[in-house]
């Protein structure tokens, strides 16, 4: 049964100026805690294993009734009003429920491999909105795990956890040096296949069958020479209209599905990960 400890009613409420100041990256990773907005969301994190250290409602905007999946999950619970819940919020429509959660880990030592793996490698990819895109379709397709490289912005990002429905709970995500990553790959003999427009064959031809990763570069420049360099094939979607590229996000859909097509859309086990709670 959930329990409030106090009602909030002022924006000067030490809790919620501290939760405000987890809008911004830097707080959040001092403080080692980040917010997350909505009940699909929340869901998704408690059942990836996500600890809540606080949890806050708004009684008129969600029912009780649906907080019983978080009971037990953390003692401090207190209900805003509606004023300051809309105040706080960086999304409009979160359903009355925000919370703070203990951030993990996500450091590619952390990572343990599958057989066979298939994995998405982004490579200094700025914009949240088309990482948490990507991570949305790596989930769909069943990827086994993205790992981001000389990142960018912050993984806990509210835009980044809204644009991937959550999905940056789901899927095991890590971080890495371009340089690490390419060590990793080519100790696990895993084969690199860079999106470029230079030295390229149409993506469709490649086997993906076998251990891949599919390398995706940034919106403005693309991948870097550290990359190109260590390609055992580049790869480009073909296109008949006037423009030569995609949104980073719309290309990574379109070679993922085709990998898994390839692939027969086989369950998979899902790279293990180590993330440290």
């Amino acid at each position: 049964m959930i329990k409030p400890k106090e009602h909030l009613t002022s924006l000067k409420n030490p809790k919620i100026q501290n939760m405000v100041s987890l809008h911004k990256s830097r707080e959040s990773r001092e403080k080692g805690v980040f917010l997350i907005e909505g009940v699909r969301e929340l869901e998704k994190a408690v059942k990836a294993g996500y600890h809540l250290t606080s949890l806050f409602y708004c009684p008129e905007l969600i029912s009780i009734e649906y907080l019983k999946i978080f009971s037990g999950k953390t003692t401090e619970v207190y209900t805003i009003t509606k004023e300051v819940f809309q105040r706080i919020t960086y999304r409009g429509n979160n359903g009355g429920l925000i919370a703070t959660a203990k951030r993990k880990e996500h450091h590619i030592i952390g990572l343990q491999l599958n057989k066979n793996p298939l994995l998405l490698i982004l490579e200094s990819v700025e914009k949240p909105g088309n990482l948490g895109a990507i991570l949305r379709t790596a989930d769909a397709a069943g990827v086994d795990a993205v790992i981001v490289c000389d990142q960018q912005t912050d993984l806990y990002n509210s835009n980044i956890i809204r644009s991937s429905l959550g999905c940056i709970f789901t899927i095991p995500v890590f971080v890495g040096s371009s340089a690490e990553v390419i060590d990793l790959l080519k100790a696990n003999e895993i084969k690199i296949y860079c999106t470029s427009l230079l030295a390229s064959v149409p993506y469709y031809t490649i086997d993906f069958t076998i251990s891949a990763a599919i390398i995706m570069g940034a919106e403005a420049t693309g991948l870097t020479p550290i990359w190109l360099d260590h390609s055992d094939q580049n790869i480009v979607i073909p296109m008949r209209g006037n423009v030569d590229s995609l949104n980073v996000s719309t290309s990574a859909a379109i070679v993922i599905f085709e990998a898994m097509k390839q692939r027969r859309f086989e369950k998979s086990k899902r790279t293990k990960s180590n993330l440290s709670k």
